[in-house]
């Protein structure tokens, strides 16, 4: 029989005595610095947790989060549950220090980068699309270029729709103009659905959380019309700098930039040719990449507007397996192409990482020789990044005052909670 009284075991006893150790030099540190533990715990957390701020904040995400998700059921999404550990996560186009692993029973389990991969999945099943308060763990560089927007650990209202267009390869390669057409009637569907789903999150706000509004000395004006939509070729400056651009050159609080080469599952289009050979990625222009940021711009009560600010990021999806396993193969995330034998099954599994059961979901075919995969658009709403974008003003400052724990990679040496 156990006893309950019993010290901890080594493996559990083990983090936290390193833990302990590392907050003991923080503690060293602070009082070199003439300051104390006590003290960065009142200044960073308690004087937040117990302002009123905070609380307006809270009131504004929750009228914020419900109205979105109210819209997401009522377009008939189901939701899917989280997935915060697997053998493969989304690899971004960008750089982090490291990809945190989880081992576990002799494998290398990752923590999420996001749910790209399991929303493809879950939209096998027959229904139309699918959200989830997906899991977001990256661990941010401290960036001049982007300083203050990003935190290590957020939340994201992740969505998957299906297209149900079943646009077959030779399609593809032999009717471009058909394709293109499809892909331009899908790309405004998306971006009309991403629509809907913020002006339902914004109306919620304004609903229910005005009075918070007025108290962090913001406000929302929703535009009257369509989103206005931006190709990124048409911004003379750096991409970075675009969405500061267009914010400038519009009076809409909130716009689509469409067109950024991003991620290895963003479709671009047309890739592969009918010779065997792939376009390469420094061909295409703004218009052939079906992908969009959504764009928020803050404004204070008085009218005064603050830079734009990307607060989600989607697109339209590679669904052919030839189109998936070269746009992996051209970034760089898999040394080699899957083999197939006969029956269908991959024969270097060893060489394709944790990429080896997604590929050979990705290659599957039917009784007629034809693609399971689905093909989908989708995208992302940081909540944190929204919130920030909207109510930044006299209460709200940097990113982390729109969380209790928000670990803001510009903020500090460590995170106490």
């Amino acid at each position: 029989m156990s006893n309950l009284n019993a010290p901890a075991t080594l493996p559990f006893a083990t983090p936290y005595a390193a833990v302990g150790s590392r907050l003991g030099r923080h503690q060293e540190a602070l009082r070199d610095r003439g300051s104390s533990l006590r003290e960065e715990v009142e200044s960073r957390y308690l004087a937040k947790w117990e302002g009123e701020a905070l609380v307006h904040v809270l009131k504004v995400r929750t009228a914020l989060v419900s109205g979105m998700t109210d819209y997401l059921i009522e377009q008939g999404l189901l939701n899917l549950e989280r997935v915060q550990m697997s053998l493969v996560t989304d690899p971004l186009a960008h750089d982090v220090e490291h990809l945190p692993g989880i081992p576990y029973r002799g494998a290398p389990y990752v923590a999420t980068h996001s749910m790209i991969y399991a929303k493809f999945l879950a939209c096998h099943a027959p229904l139309k699309g699918i959200f989830v308060d997906s899991p977001n763990l990256r661990l941010e560089l401290p960036s001049d270029a982007q300083r203050g927007r990003y935190l290590l650990d957020f939340s994201q209202l992740d969505v998957e729709v299906k297209r149900e267009r079943r646009v077959d390869l030779d399609a593809y390669l032999h009717r471009p103009h058909e394709v293109e057409a499809i892909l331009q009637e899908d790309l405004r569907r998306a971006l009309a659905f991403f629509e809907g789903m913020t002006r339902a999150g914004l109306a919620r706000v304004q609903d229910r959380a005005w009075q918070s509004l007025e108290a962090l000395g913001v406000r929302i004006d929703l535009p009257r019309g369509p989103f206005p939509v931006f190709h990124l070729d048409e911004a003379p400056v750096p991409k970075a700098q675009a969405e500061g651009w267009f914010g400038e050159r519009t009076e809409a609080q909130a716009f689509f930039v469409v067109g950024l080469m991003r991620e290895n599952y963003d479709l671009i289009y047309p890739y592969l040719r009918p010779d065997g050979t792939r376009r390469s990625i420094q061909d295409f222009t703004s218009r052939q990449i079906f992908n969009y940021d959504l764009v928020v711009k803050g404004r204070r009560s008085d009218g005064t507007e603050l830079p734009a600010i990307e607060v989600l990021s989607g697109a339209l999806r590679e669904w052919l397996p030839e189109a998936i396993t070269a746009r992996l193969l051209d970034n760089g995330v898999i040394p080699e192409a899957p083999r197939l034998d006969e029956d269908g099954e991959i024969t270097n599994l060893a060489a394709l990482g944790g990429y080896g059961p997604f590929l050979q979901v990705a290659c599957r075919r039917n009784a007629d020789g034809q693609p399971t995969f689905p093909d989908t658009f989708g995208g992302g709403i940081g909540i944190e990044r929204l919130l920030w974008s909207l109510l930044r003003g006299p209460h709200v400052g940097p990113i982390d005052d729109v969380t209790y724990f928000g670990k803001n990679p510009d903020s500090a040496d460590l995170f106490l909670f």
